[in-house]
C-alpha cells in the first residue's frame, strides 16, 4: 500500500506519481498482473527518500526549539526572586 497519491503532498515524487497513474490508466487489467510494478517500486523508494528528508528537517527544527527552550529556562533561573514574584 502507498499513501494517497496527491501531487501537492509529494512534490519530490510528482513525476513518478504521474507515470504510475498513467500506467494504471493505460493498463487497466495489466496492473493486476505486474505491468506497473517497476513504477510502484520507484514510487516506494521515492516516498522513503522523501520521508527521510522530512524526518531530518523535523529533527533539525526540534533541535533549534530545544536549544531556545533551554536558553529561556536558563534565563528564568538566573532572574532574581523579586522578578520571579513580579511575573
Amino acid at each position: 500500500m502507498h499513501p494517497p497519491l496527491a501531487l501537492h503532498m509529494h512534490p519530490m515524487c510528482a513525476e513518478i506519481i504521474e507515470q504510475f497513474q498513467q500506467c494504471h490508466l493505460d493498463h487497466p487489467i495489466g496492473k493486476f498482473f505486474g505491468k506497473c510494478t517497476d513504477l510502484k517500486i520507484k514510487l516506494d523508494r521515492c516516498f522513503r527518500e522523501e520521508k527521510a528528508v522530512t524526518r531530518k528537517a523535523n529533527f533539525e527544527q526540534s533541535k533549534k526549539l530545544k536549544e531556545r527552550l533551554q536558553t529561556l529556562r536558563k534565563e528564568a533561573a538566573e532572574r532574581s526572586p523579586e522578578e520571579k514574584n513580579f511575573m
